[in-house]
């Protein structure tokens, strides 16, 4: 459809005032926007909605499949990080990102990872140095350098690191933040060196104090990290200074609702409508840079057709002036794309998870509900021919993490809170290398679970102490090709079998995945061993010992 007209009720966000009006449209751009007193179809109009920092891989969806998804929820574009795919296939895996995201009418701005690996107590497949960061920025593809990771290197300014942030400047992109619990003196510097957004709060006076001290403030609501709550006051007190962020959201969660869904929360806690749609609109096109319209005479036709400003109940929506979901239906199709894809690890046996009983006092990481932290305890296991184990009436539970890319033996520790009684569950997605990672009560299931996982090229799988019940995950063991209707039902059976077997977690596999991220506090396991994030070093699971 070249020229067009389009009538309701606008939303200017800038003005704070909801106006009858035609919009005209011709070849994909806004060319009169016209207030009328004629009566006008009883709809409202507002700017396409943008995520302003997400993990596409983290839906498990190629772009492909989670644009059609996305679009259902008014998302017209997003700020997206292809961090996950590139540390399984460095360059290679970004590049699938970027075609698979380009056979869609979805806006994908693309940043370079900065940190693949994000630390070098894991192993990853791919190394993005500095100077693949400085050729990578200069492409016109990508939009910013994305998450800084390793803020420990720059408050230290390693070498590597500061080359990556001055090419970020010379290119005149935006740097991403990734800063969780960073205050004070160390916060100043990092901020001093260039990186402007934080998306790790979750609280209000860190939030607070980053606003500040300059920083946009990205709330995130995800499937693990939930963070909106806490921090959602300051939509209305720095209404320029907030953007609205799903970081890591799951299938499930993602059929149900997007951007939209936290801009429904917001007016259901009484804040005002103008300041969460600048959230979810203006700030992140502003401060990105992106391509995409805002209702304004000249600007990109992206707009979202709803029924009313409270619902948010998306009936139509515009990209580029194209109709791409009107009335219940997607309007695009998808093509034919690749599954790249790499697993070197070799089967494992109950042996590889045995470990010595030099003490029977342990350190444990506690996993929290809807939170990607964790903390530490100590708990007193079991020996039984001279080996710890599991304990599930305190409900600690074996971990385990096997490196993919080289045949390892894995490394194991013990964590609470994932309530099994029985069986043992298990992913290749383990942020941020994406090794393969298990809970289980014993090693025989550990065994199961790792060797499906192995067989399948990666995925989630659930052993239930009889069979095993899998999502195959072929585009790098994170994604795959399958539609985003087919991935949730799968994703939701798996996480119900995970119930079945005593685990207690909204979010089983999405917590477990960040397990072994060794940026974010307090105590994780990568394929390397056990890691104190706090002091930034491997630590001995028994406790008294270093």
């Amino acid at each position: 459809m070249d020229t067009f007209t389009l009538t309701g009720h606008v939303v200017d966000i800038p003005n704070r005032t909801i106006t009858s009006s035609r919009i005209h449209v011709r070849a994909g751009r806004i060319i009169h926007l016209e207030p009328t007193d004629e009566a006008v179809e009883e709809v409202f109009i507002i700017p396409g909605l943008v995520d302003s920092h997400i993990h596409i891989e983290s839906s498990m969806m190629s772009p492909q499949q989670f644009a059609r998804v996305a679009v259902t929820h008014g998302t017209v574009a997003t700020v997206s990080d292809p961090h996950e795919i590139a540390n399984v296939l460095g360059r290679e895996g970004i590049e699938f990102m970027v075609r698979s995201g380009q056979q869609t009418p979805v806006k994908f701005h693309f940043g370079v990872p900065s940190c693949v690996p994000s630390t070098p107590f894991e192993t990853a497949g791919a190394v993005l140095d500095g100077d693949a960061v400085e050729q990578l920025i200069r492409d016109p593809r990508f939009f910013y350098l994305a998450e800084m990771m390793n803020f420990p290197g720059v408050v230290n300014q390693d070498p590597d690191v500061m080359k990556k942030l001055r090419a970020a400047r010379a290119a005149g992109k935006p740097v991403d933040g990734h800063a969780p619990g960073v205050r004070g003196d160390d916060l100043r510097k990092y901020i001093r060196a260039g990186i402007t957004t934080d998306h790790e709060c979750s609280n209000y006076q860190e939030a607070l104090e980053k606003i500040q001290n300059g920083m946009m403030i990205q709330i995130r609501e995800g499937s693990a990290a939930k963070d909106f709550d806490a921090l959602c006051p300051l939509i209305d007190e720095y209404p320029d200074r907030v953007m609205l962020c799903s970081d890591d959201r799951h299938p499930d969660d993602l059929i149900e609702g997007h951007i939209n869904g936290l801009i429904r929360k917001g007016l259901e806690k009484g804040l005002d409508l103008y300041n969460l749609l600048k959230a979810a609109t203006i700030n992140p096109v502003n401060h990105y840079g992106l391509e995409v319209g805002l209702l304004r005479e000249g600007d990109p036709a992206d707009l979202v057709v709803i029924d009313r400003p409270d619902s948010l109940s998306v009936r139509s929506v515009y990209i580029r002036g194209e109709r791409v979901y009107d009335a219940g239906k997607v309007l695009f199709e998808t093509v034919p794309e690749a599954a790249p894809n790499i697993m070197q690890a070799g089967d494992v046996s109950p042996e590889d998870f045995q470990i010595p009983a030099d003490t029977s006092r342990v350190r444990v990481i506690d996993a929290r509900d809807n939170q990607i932290f964790t903390s530490s305890s100590t708990a007193s296991l079991p020996v039984d021919n001279g080996y710890l184990h599991a304990d599930t009436g305190a409900d600690v539970l074996k971990i385990a993490v096997l490196n993919r890319y080289q045949p390892r033996k894995p490394s194991v520790a013990f964590i609470r809170n994932f309530g099994l009684t029985m069986g043992a569950i298990g992913t290749s997605i383990a942020h941020d290398s994406h090794n393969l990672m298990a809970v289980g009560v014993d090693n025989q299931c550990l065994q199961e679970v790792f060797n499906q996982l192995i067989r399948q090229k990666g995925g989630i799988v659930v052993y239930d102490g009889s069979r095993t019940h899998s999502l195959p995950l072929e585009i790098g063991g994170l994604m795959t090709r399958q539609t985003g209707a087919t991935i949730a039902e799968r994703y939701t059976y798996l996480t119900g079998k995970a119930r079945e077997l005593g685990c207690r977690l909204k979010a089983p596999f999405m917590t477990l995945s960040f397990m072994a991220l060794p940026v974010i506090p307090e105590l994780k396991v990568t394929d390397q061993g056990l890691f104190d994030v706090n002091r930034f070093e491997y630590t001995s699971i028994y406790h008294g010992s270093q």
